[in-house]
């Protein structure tokens, strides 16, 4: 999925449930969502498809996992329990957020990681370590690519600009 595509599924999610629970604004945190929507890429990406190219040819490894989540979650309890602090259970929520989004379920082996060995499964690409990654930017502004993605790039768009919309109008309502 695209970047943009985390970003906006994720943070629509929240602005959308905003709407309906309000109080759900106070008490996750957007600016660790955001980062928690890309954090399973942050890792993997490189690791898996740059740094260690050769030995995992996969993008999707631990960041992918519900392990890895679960872990987190656990960390972001600890965190609040301790000094009421939401930051790492939305940095979570964001992270599990990916998972679904990336539809991990459809690869159990990765997903349920390390339940079924301790390796994951190989990508069918050649992996050449960040020639791949400068590759894959620049196939991001041919006019295929483009052209394959722009149903999501507009429904990202177009659901930003209707939850924006609609929590602003929510907004005037509750200071009136």
């Amino acid at each position: 999925m695209l970047l943009f595509g985390h970003l906006g599924i994720t943070l629509g999610i929240f602005f959308g449930l905003g709407i309906f629970i309000p109080r759900l604004r106070t008490l996750i945190n957007p600016r660790y969502l955001a980062i928690g929507a890309i954090l399973p890429d942050l890792i993997d990406k490189p690791i898996g498809e740059v740094i260690f190219a050769s030995t995992f040819a996969n993008g999707r490894i631990i960041g992918h996992t519900l392990l890895f989540s679960l872990l987190l979650f656990l960390i972001g309890l600890y965190m609040y329990g301790k000094k009421r602090d939401i930051r790492v259970l939305s940095l979570t929520s964001g992270s599990f957020l990916h998972l679904f989004e990336d539809q991990m379920g459809l690869d159990p082996q990765t997903f349920l990681w390390p339940l079924f060995g301790w390796s994951f499964p190989r990508d069918s690409r050649d992996y050449i370590g960040i020639e791949h990654i400068l590759e894959m930017f620049e196939e991001s502004f041919h006019l295929e690519f483009l052209q394959s993605h722009i149903t999501k790039i507009l429904v990202v768009l177009i659901g930003f600009v209707l939850v924006f919309y609609l929590s602003k109008k929510i907004m005037e309502k509750e200071e009136l």
